[in-house]
Order: structure tokens, then C-alpha cells, then sequence
């Protein structure tokens, strides 16, 4: 019993030896740490309230586009883009602003909002999404060598069928029929049985032959 006793002192002189010693820098390190959690939950706390500012003035883009005041808008897509343009809803609201230039066949704008939505798409599956509009404009423009390298970069399968179709029509355009009906079969490939677009895309497959064979 004296040897434990012996050694529980022991030990109790060495513990607190070694928090004299050390004991600065437990309580800087506490402190840090302490620190870094409060920081912590205010960068989160901050970046909630940013989305939730980001997504109130969004919901204000779709209220003015719904009531056709297409300059509110723009005004308040610009200010997204301004004040959130890390926010996803920025990228959003730029590609309904792109969505309505092409309407109105301003292609060159409507390219510039979507290459700004694609540089600050942080999601891939958002960036594929964009790639693949920038390509249809690219392709409005009569830029298809532009939206064939577009496309080049567009690999989230999601997006595979519509990204090869729209491959297709470039290639056609091109007058590279060959490369063009592989295109569209690879495009087929992906679809299923049920799918609605189906009929339209062998309706462009149908055509290229049709058309090889008059030029035959």
C-alpha cells in the first residue's frame, strides 16, 4: 500500500509539474481552440445569411420576369451578380437573363451572361448545365467549331443525350454528315424506349439518309 501510495504522489507531482511547465500553452491552445469554433460558427452563420439574401432577391428576379418588368430584373440579376457571385442562385438568375436575350436573338449578349455563369458555377452538374446552353447560343452565333469545343468539355453524363444531338446539328451544319449520324446515334443510344424526343431524333436520322441518297 505505501508503494501505491508512493506512486499515486508520484505521479501527482509529476502532473502538475508538467502543468506548471506547460500550462501557458494548454490555455493558449484552449484558447485558439475556442476561438476557432466561435469563428467557425460565424462564417457559417455568415453564409447562411448571404443565401438567404441571395435567394430573397431571386425569388424578386422570377416575381419581376412574372410580371414582365424584365429591367427590374436585369437591375436585380446585376446586383446578385455583385453582391452573391459565389451564390448559385447569381448563376441562376444569369441564365434567365440569357434565356431572354435569345428570345430576343441577341445572341452575343446572351453568350457573355451564360461564359459569367459558367466562370462562377461552382457545381459541376450547374456547369455542365451552362456549357450546354452556351453551346446552343454558340451554335445561334453560326460559331460551331466554338460550340463543338463547348460540348468537348461537357462530360456529366446527365447531360449526354442532349449534348450529342446538339453535337449533331453542329456537325450538319458543318456538312460533316458522316460524324453528324454518329452524333445522333449516340445520342439515340442514350434515350429510352420512352423517351419523347426519340421520334424527333430518328426524324433527323431518317433525313441524313434521305439526303445521302439523293446526292448518290
Amino acid at each position: 500500500m505505501a508503494f501505491d501510495a508512493y506512486d499515486d504522489y508520484e505521479q501527482s507531482e509529476r502532473v502538475q509539474k508538467w502543468l506548471r511547465e506547460n500550462g501557458v500553452s494548454i490555455a493558449v491552445g484552449i484558447a485558439i481552440g475556442l476561438v476557432g469554433i466561435f469563428g467557425w460558427q460565424q462564417w457559417r452563420n455568415h453564409q447562411a445569411s448571404n443565401r438567404a439574401a441571395a435567394a430573397s432577391i431571386y425569388q424578386q428576379v422570377q416575381a419581376a420576369e412574372n410580371v414582365g418588368n424584365q429591367a427590374m430584373a436585369d437591375q436585380l440579376t446585376e446586383q446578385l451578380q455583385k453582391d452573391y457571385a459565389k451564390s448559385s442562385y447569381a448563376v441562376f438568375a444569369t441564365g434567365e437573363r440569357a434565356r431572354h436575350l435569345v428570345e430576343g436573338k441577341q445572341y452575343d449578349k446572351a453568350a457573355a451572361s451564360l461564359q459569367w455563369a459558367l466562370a462562377h458555377a461552382g457545381d459541376p452538374a450547374l456547369q455542365a448545365m451552362v456549357r450546354l446552353r452556351l453551346a446552343r447560343v454558340q451554335f445561334a452565333q453560326g460559331k460551331g467549331q466554338e460550340a463543338l469545343a463547348t460540348l468537348d468539355q461537357l462530360t456529366d453524363k446527365q447531360y449526354a443525350g442532349l449534348a450529342s444531338e446538339l453535337r449533331g446539328d453542329v456537325l450538319v451544319k458543318l456538312g460533316r454528315v458522316d460524324d453528324a449520324r454518329k452524333a445522333y446515334q449516340t445520342a439515340l443510344s442514350t434515350m429510352g424506349g420512352d423517351s419523347p424526343l426519340r421520334d424527333a431524333l430518328q426524324l433527323k436520322i431518317d433525313d441524313l439518309a434521305a439526303a445521302g441518297k439523293q446526292g448518290a
